[in-house]
């Protein structure tokens, strides 16, 4: 079992064995690494984790992640990376689970509390999002500022900054890599349906569904974020599949 600070660290240390690996020669440039799967299985580790270890590689200029084909070894030796572009120590899904926890207590309380100017505010951010779909960078500001204006109907400025701090936690080279393999103008579209549902249960001042559709929103983020790399539809990767034993129990 691994201690609070081992488990938020361990895609860390996953990222320093398979770093290893490459530099000793085990994995050569130009090597397809293992399925992602099989890699969870040969580190005794998830495999979120294994796609957040994934993710700092490429981001070192080790790897490269190819959608639908697999991860390849690209070099030897990790490029020099900057203070600035070091990933973060919270993987992304810690910290999506941590703005569950806390705007969804947000978004109930604010349905008690919103007025007729909180909700437009809310309904010009969303009039941007829905605007900017295929602007990577346009759609996030419209998004943050959805997610800020929520906090802003309690009207504590702690809140507020504490909202748009774990906001701006996504905005590094780290999550913005990952975010690439994921998030495009249809996951987008999904994720602002998602907002709309969330702002129309604090329109109605409906505690109990903005709390709910909060944690739908965010609990579908983290569903898209875990999408596989894709290596598993590789012609290599099923045929693999297929000549696998059948056993009398699977698990899902």
């Amino acid at each position: 079992m691994f201690s609070p600070v081992e488990s938020r660290r361990l895609y860390r240390q996953v990222a320093d064995q398979i770093r290893l690996m490459i530099a000793s020669g085990e994995l050569a440039v130009g090597q397809r690494l293992p399925a992602e799967r099989d890699l969870a299985e040969q580190l005794s580790v998830s495999r979120p984790t294994v796609r957040e270890a994934l993710i700092v590689l490429e981001v070192e200029g080790l790897v490269n992640i190819r959608m639908g084909s697999g991860i390849y070894v690209v070099r030897q030796h990790a490029a020099t990376v900057t203070g600035a572009e070091r990933e973060p120590v919270e993987g992304p899904f810690e910290l999506l689970q941590a703005r569950a926890l806390i705007e969804c207590a947000i978004a109930e309380e604010a349905a008690g509390r919103a007025k007729p100017d909180d909700i437009a505010l809310l309904d010009e951010a969303l009039t941007r999002m829905g605007g900017v779909v295929n602007d990577a960078i346009a759609v996030l500001d419209a998004d943050r500022a959805f997610h800020t204006g929520i906090a802003a109907i309690i009207g504590n400025a702690t809140l507020i900054r504490v909202t748009g701090e774990m906001f701006d936690m996504r905005m590094t080279p780290y999550f913005a890599r990952l975010a690439s393999h994921f998030e495009g103008p249809t996951t987008w579209r999904s994720a602002l349906d998602e907002h709309r549902a969330i702002r129309d249960a604090i329109a109605a001042g409906d505690a109990a569904g903005a709390k709910a559709a909060m944690r739908a929103h965010l609990t579908m983020s983290q569903k898209r974020f875990s999408e596989s790399f894709g290596e598993e539809f590789s012609g290599e990767e099923e045929r693999g599949r297929n000549k696998r034993p059948s056993k009398g129990t699977t698990k899902t």
